[in-house]
């Protein structure tokens, strides 16, 4: 089994930037694949960014490429997501998920993950 919590999610204005942290207990950190989601109000999960177990690998969605950077440190067993240049429409609730075995064309879905956060808000205002 494996618990994960986010942390630093808050409120900033537009352009500024936040860093979200996502530690996981339960598991071998570095056996994890590591997902960040986000879910605005009345619309559907989305992919954010993923890394692979040793952090070597890291995939993005467009609408963040340039932005937020996803990286981990195995030794603190913690995901962190750097969102930088942020955007009204980044507003959401972001999940850090992870799962032991996956594909990199599974990667951006949310199906291929097993375990999840509760998640932490973050608001952008313009």
């Amino acid at each position: 089994q494996v618990q994960l919590g986010e942390s630093g999610g808050g409120s900033v204005q537009a352009g500024g930037s936040l860093r979200l942290a996502c530690a996981a207990s339960g598991r071998t950190f570095s056996m994890l694949a590591m997902g960040w989601f986000r879910q605005a109000p009345e619309k559907e999960r989305e992919f954010v960014a993923a890394i692979s177990r040793s952090g070597s690998s890291t995939f993005y969605a467009d609408s963040v490429k340039g932005r937020f950077t996803i990286s981990r440190d195995n030794a603190e067993k913690t995901v962190y997501l750097q969102m930088n240049s942020l955007k009204p429409e980044d507003t959401a609730i972001y999940y850090c998920a992870a799962t032991i075995t996956i594909s990199n064309s599974a990667q951006a879905s949310a199906r291929a993950y097993d375990y999840w956060g509760q998640g932490t808000q973050v608001t952008v205002s313009s």
